[in-house]
């Protein structure tokens, strides 16, 4: 799994959805630091974890993976 590509798409979901980070890990029930971890690539979620943050944004998981 490419995690900058991964990274990349989730915070431009996040954007379009006028989430903060901090939103979004609530949401997601993730900490702050692990969303920033993974938007910039460094870190990927578990598939469950992908679940949960496509959930938490509205999406499918496939709109995650579509880049």
């Amino acid at each position: 799994m490419p995690k900058k590509q991964l990274g990349r798409q989730i915070a431009t979901l996040r954007r379009g959805k006028k989430l903060t980070q901090e939103k979004l890990a609530e949401k997601s029930s993730y900490s702050v630091e692990f969303i920033s971890l993974v938007e910039r690539g460094i870190n990927a979620p578990s598939v469950e974890g992908c679940e949960r943050i496509a959930k938490a944004l509205h999406v499918s998981l496939k709109d995650l993976f579509d880049f």
